[in-house]
């Protein structure tokens, strides 16, 4: 998408080069490359600041909101979780990640990228991705690195309590590498979705239904956790939750207006509709749950505000304010009953709701895409239902169903795989205990 500055830049090139051309082969000068890449220093200041935006969505932002939320005893491993994430995953991104979901590959396109940019061998410090070619390389595969840590840091919400730190990063790195990086290659690098027409704006389905949908898979796998159902699991400090979701609420501005990848008119509509929809599925949630229980609860709120912020990351550069609205408000009230009634209902423990916020609002945000998506706000130009356009609401199925299923039974496979060979889950001793000392030999005094 080209800013209107690069634009008006580009045109003068084009102009200089067509006036110019007769005298050049006169004297020998050598042509203007009329369409070589410009780098827009606007741009990358906007990229940059979005790309340390989506690093504190993870840390501090999550490990907050997930440690808050866990018992006193698990804070630190659950805290610790999302930072491990973030060390592993930016590693294994520069080395294969970036490559497999970005790059060209050849005859297996429309699944992965190829392996030439293994560890970022033709990054350089002035190219230019074909996606964003109005900013360094660099930056891009950097906020891409982002999107690509915080997706499997969500999952960490469905086994929270119950998993061995090493089995969690064998099952993170193999994920990362099987399942998202296909995935994101499949809608944004060029590959099957994209290919079909699923519109995804800033990772509803490469992102939050992913994770929700590989939560879901470990939540049933590793199996409720020890006293689930009869003790009182109630999070231990709603404080951190709070500031934890309050950080996610403001880094998600970087999510889903940095996915213009410019500053342009674009980022500046994702980030209103952004701030709308969360807004909404905050209220929504509330008032739900203070019909149904009398009480309008913190959790609540928090919940329903990252509902809406799910929901809208699909749709944040394809819907107009109206649009926003009515997704937060329908999210906010379908991750309820998902995180309320489905999870009592189906008996599975997703410890913090990872699937029924994550998974669910994904699926809706995306779905809702083909409802409320404006052709007047749509760069590609393609309305949704609203614009009398029912085909693209086929496209978001389809983008929702295949994520749904291959993530569900590679993660499976993943699971399956650490299981016999390091085990999953720590011993019942230890979970009783606690997995901040048995685990890291260490403990919260607060």
């Amino acid at each position: 998408m080209e800013d209107q500055s690069n634009y008006e830049t580009r045109t003068r090139s084009r102009i200089a080069a067509a006036l110019l051309a007769p005298l050049a082969a006169l004297i020998g000068m050598p042509a203007f490359a009329a369409d070589a890449p410009v780098i827009d220093t606007g741009d990358t200041a906007w990229m940059l600041t979005s790309t340390a935006l989506v690093l504190m969505m993870t840390i501090p932002g999550l490990a907050l909101f997930y440690g808050g939320m866990v018992r006193k005893k698990n804070v630190l491993a659950t805290c610790v979780q999302s930072f491990a994430i973030t060390a592993l995953v930016s590693v294994l991104w520069m080395v294969i990640g970036y490559s497999l979901a970005f790059s060209d590959g050849g005859a297996a396109q429309i699944f992965v990228g190829g392996l030439d940019d293994l560890f970022l061998a033709t990054v350089t410090i002035d190219s230019v991705a074909d996606l964003a070619p109005s900013i360094p390389e660099s930056v891009f595969m950097t906020f891409q690195m982002t999107f690509a840590i915080i997706t499997p840091a969500l999952i960490a919400g469905a086994f929270a309590d119950r998993m061995k730190f090493s089995a969690l990063l064998w099952f993170i790195g193999i994920w990362l590498i099987v399942v998202y990086c296909p995935i994101a290659h499949w809608v944004w690098g060029g590959g099957y979705l994209g290919g079909e027409g699923v519109l995804d704006f800033a990772g509803g389905t490469v992102v939050h239904l992913n994770a929700g949908t590989a939560g879901l898979v470990c939540a049933l796998v590793l199996g409720k956790r020890v006293g689930y159902g009869t003790e009182n699991m109630a999070p231990h400090n709603l404080v951190f939750s709070l500031v934890g979701a309050s950080l996610l609420w403001v880094g998600w501005f970087g999510f889903n207006a940095g996915s213009a990848v410019t500053s342009n008119v674009n980022a500046g509509m994702a980030m209103a509709v952004t701030q709308i929809a969360t807004a909404a599925g905050a209220l929504s949630w509330m008032i739900v749950e203070w019909i149904v229980t009398k009480k309008p609860s913190v959790l609540g709120m928090l919940s329903g505000a990252i509902s809406g912020l799910v929901a809208i990351t699909p749709a944040s550069g394809f819907v107009d304010p109206r649009g926003a609205l009515l997704i937060g408000l329908i999210a906010g009230v379908v991750c309820y009953l998902a995180a309320v009634w489905l999870k009592r209902v189906l008996g599975y423990d997703d410890s913090l709701d990872a699937f029924g916020v994550h998974g669910v609002g994904g699926a809706v945000g995306a779905i809702l895409t083909g409802v409320f998506a404006s052709s007047a706000i749509n760069s590609l130009g393609s309305g949704g239902l609203i614009d009398g356009n029912w085909a693209q609401i086929g496209p978001q199925v389809l983008g929702v169903a295949v994520t749904f299923v291959y993530c569900g039974i590679a993660t499976f496979v993943i699971l399956k795989l650490v299981d016999v060979t390091i085990g999953l889950r720590v011993s019942r001793e230890v979970e009783i205990e606690g997995l901040d000392y048995n685990l890291h030999g260490e403990t919260v005094h607060v």
